[in-house]
């Protein structure tokens, strides 16, 4: 069965949407690999339900995996969809670990004074590039925090704090620009939508060119942090 370990609730443009993180859910027989591949390894599944119409499932960069499902479905039917995809996870997972070894035996494992370094550059760049784009975004923001993080480039709180990752001192200045400006454009929208999206384009049109690569090149980064 379901054992829902965490919970917590947004509310964004698309209404009321409530996320829910489950691990270890059924004991049948045949799906033991897969269930020790995601104990072994700390992966959990979140449950992300809104006013969608559909059900789908995805595998992060940083292997979290997340069901996307709609408000109406019963819990035993999102468990069954999953035990559906649970060779295609399984599948995905083990080729995602193992790529994300051989990046950890190709790039060294950063210092402890390295990290520092890092940290010290983003106190002084991040807060300026936030100041210089909070006005132009129309909002106002709170605390700045600077951190380590092997999951997030940045996030914002729903009371205006940002948070960014250090390792942004080794992306290129445009790269450090879409992450401000998207985390300043969450303090208008807690959520991904197309209006999220539009206000991020509306600052950078050519938002795509960064976001991509992130995409492409952050996980190496990050994973020089594990």
């Amino acid at each position: 069965m379901f054992k829902d370990i965490e919970a917590a609730v947004e509310r964004g443009c698309e209404g009321r949407i409530i996320t829910s993180t489950y691990q270890n859910f059924t004991d049948i027989e045949s799906l033991k690999g897969f269930y020790m591949l995601m104990s072994d390894n700390n992966i959990n599944i979140e449950i992300i339900r809104s006013g969608r119409k559909t059900i789908a499932i995805e595998i992060t960069r940083d292997l979290r995996v997340l069901v996307r499902a709609p408000f109406g479905i019963s819990d035993r039917d999102v468990q069954r969809f999953i035990e559906e995809k649970s060779s295609w996870l399984e599948k995905h997972i083990s080729k995602k670990i193992e790529m994300t070894e051989q990046q950890k035996e190709l790039a060294p494992k950063f210092t402890a004074e390295e990290i520092r370094q890092l940290a010290d550059g983003t106190l002084t760049v991040i807060p300026e590039r936030v100041a210089y784009y909070a006005p132009i975004v129309g909002v106002r923001f709170g605390k700045i925090t600077i951190r380590n993080q092997v999951s997030r480039w940045g996030s914002c709180s729903s009371k205006g704090n940002l948070n960014f990752n250090c390792l942004l001192m080794l992306t290129p200045p445009d790269v450090i620009d879409y992450v401000v400006v998207h985390e300043l454009c969450h303090c208008k929208e807690l959520n991904h939508s197309v209006k999220f999206w539009s206000e991020v384009a509306r600052i950078l049109p050519n938002y795509e060119v960064p976001k991509k690569w992130l995409k492409d090149n952050g996980n190496s980064l990050i994973q020089r942090l594990r």
